[in-house]
């Protein structure tokens, strides 16, 4: 693989922009969404703002490959947080789903700690959520939240049950069944943390769980950020963000729609969260952060079925992101 050029998409010294996603329309426009928020450090913070309270999503458009690209277009403000790791998802019938979470500002830190919120230093979890376009995204329609996790002991910033939430991809089956995963708080001492796999037959209005995906229950592995691949040959393939395997990839198969996985494998490299993308080939274009210095993008082509990843050569997109959020 030759990097041919590099394009900037979008660029404000106002704006510290991250967490990007893409999809390419059926009339062959690219859409890339993500999150954007004031840069902090123009009013003296000495850090990057990975959570901000006033973070929401945009979109920008090209029509032309990619060379060129509009101006941005808001998706959605969350009137109590900010919202992060937008994902999109193009379906059959060329509707585009948007799935997101919400930071909410704790003021009062010690006040109003719970351990069983997902937190990030001052913010909580407000629990995740999803959007929805049936016009290429020119307008979207009012947020649905995502059911609570049946077993899960995540609460949100208020200490209600916690909608699901998860940054990763959605999987449409031939039948037009989406398939998602979320992340559940099995256990707040020790912390213990699954993969669960979500489910719904009316295009994302409703839930139900369906299977567990990941699992660890000695506590000694954690699981996040996970994002789902079907295969030609029908199988589905979960990739896994982990903690206690020194960032590696983890990977889980299931060979029944999801009814139930293959216990869960060490696929042996770092990097972290990961996105699956079928190529003309067939073969699977698996890009993740590199969160560990250098600091940037790597990516491998995998063969159809997705099996050995670590066999597939590491390519280096890029090796210049100067942090960890990426």
């Amino acid at each position: 693989m030759k990097k041919v050029a590099d394009i900037i998409i979008f660029e404000d010294e106002k704006f510290y922009c991250a967490f990007p996603t893409v999809i390419c329309k059926h009339d062959g426009e690219l859409v890339v969404a993500f999150r954007i928020a004031p840069d902090r450090r123009f009013s003296g913070a000495t850090v990057i703002s990975h959570a901000d309270p006033d973070s929401c999503l945009v979109l920008v458009r090209s029509r032309d490959c990619g060379a060129n690209w509009s101006e941005p277009e808001l998706i959605f403000r969350h009137p109590l947080g900010g919202c992060q790791d937008p994902c999109l998802a193009l379906l059959n019938d060329g509707a585009i789903l948007c799935t997101s979470y919400a930071w909410y500002l704790l003021e009062q830190d010690e006040k109003l700690k719970h351990p069983a919120m997902i937190r990030y230093g001052n913010f909580a979890s407000l629990g995740g959520f999803i959007l929805r376009s049936n016009d290429g995204g020119k307008t979207w329609l009012d947020p649905t939240k995502m059911p609570p996790l049946p077993e899960s002991a995540i609460v949100d910033a208020f200490a209600h049950p916690c909608p699901a939430l998860n940054r990763g991809t959605i999987v449409e089956n031939d039948d037009g069944t989406l398939l998602w995963s979320a992340i559940s708080l099995d256990s707040v001492e020790p912390n213990r943390t699954s993969i669960r796999l979500l489910a719904s037959s009316d295009k994302g209005v409703t839930w139900e769980q369906r299977s567990i995906i990941a699992e660890a229950p000695d506590g000694a592995v954690n699981f996040n950020e996970t994002s789902l691949y079907q295969t030609a040959d029908g199988d589905l393939v979960a990739f896994i963000r982990s903690f206690g395997l020194h960032g590696h990839l983890v990977t889980a198969r299931s060979k029944d729609g999801g009814n139930s996985f293959e216990h869960w494998e060490d696929a042996g490299f770092r990097g972290h969260p990961f996105h699956p993308l079928r190529l003309p080939d067939g073969r699977v274009l698996l890009t993740y952060g590199y969160r560990h210095e250098p600091y940037g993008i790597r990516a491998r082509i995998l063969e159809p079925e997705c099996r050995n990843p670590a066999k597939a050569k590491e390519i280096i997109v890029r090796e210049d992101g100067g942090n960890a959020d990426i």
